[in-house]
């Protein structure tokens, strides 16, 4: 399995990932930070502390911490899909 780069994050898994949501016209999911626990075609859902949370992926814009430490900002268009089908979508520049 590759590494999670900023090139091929959006076809590889979010699971396990630190997530913050940094925009959003829902003002209250803007901040909410937590690690990726559950995705499924339309929504992510985060534990932050003892609650978990889930967010509808084509309203938010998240920033997500790769292993490696670095910060990448990820528009949730480009991820509605189920997680095994977006592997083997074409990806379009985001």
């Amino acid at each position: 399995m590759t590494e999670i780069t900023p090139f091929n994050l959006v076809r590889h898994e979010l699971i396990g990932l630190d997530a913050r949501v940094s925009k959003s016209p829902n003002r209250q999911l803007v901040g909410l930070r937590g690690r990726i626990i559950d995705e499924t075609k339309k929504t992510l859902t985060l534990k932050s502390g003892p609650r978990h949370v889930t967010l509808p992926k084509d309203v938010v814009q998240l920033r997500l911490s790769l292993p490696k430490g670095e910060i990448v900002k990820l528009d949730g268009r480009a991820i509605v899909a189920r997680p095994e089908d977006r592997i083997k979508m074409k990806v379009r520049r985001w």
